[in-house]
């Protein structure tokens, strides 16, 4: 059975690094290299997601616009049309979303609010974890012992 986001934030924590819109994007990226985070939530107030400042898109406009960019506004270059997920989501719906939509980061919404965030890598770990346990299951119920 799939582990919800529920769990995983339960595991993992609801800490989320987010940046506000007019901050500029050097001050963005500073805080993922800072905290070894590939993607930022952008959110006026810390409640709600504006958008969502990724690794990606600060490369595509680096390629674009130059250096320059990193002077402009977080909001100049975020992505507004932000896919998000719920606690009651499973690892294999978030699999399913990330992958079709080629994205990393999936911010978690609890009552219209900023709740967490959840990343490839945790959904990975998860379903390892998933696995091990059925592994182990199966090899119990085969052998009539645990390992």
């Amino acid at each position: 059975m799939a582990v919800t986001v529920a769990s995983m934030l339960h595991k993992k924590g609801t800490d989320v690094l987010t940046v506000a819109p007019d901050a500029p994007i050097s001050a963005a990226v500073e805080v993922m290299a800072t905290n070894n985070v590939g993607a930022l939530v952008v959110s006026a107030d810390g409640a709600h997601v504006d958008g969502i400042l990724s690794e990606r898109d600060v490369v595509r406009h680096l390629h674009e616009h130059g250096e320059d960019v990193m002077g402009r506004p977080v909001r100049s270059v975020m992505t507004s049309e932000v896919r998000v997920c719920r606690n009651e989501d499973t690892s294999d719906q978030l699999m399913a979303r990330m992958t079709a939509s080629r994205i990393r980061h999936l911010p978690v919404i609890v009552d219209d609010a900023l709740a967490g965030i959840i990343s490839i890598g945790d959904v990975v770990k998860y379903r390892l974890e998933e696995l091990e346990t059925a592994a182990s299951s199966l090899r119990e119920y085969i052998t009539g012992s645990s390992y």
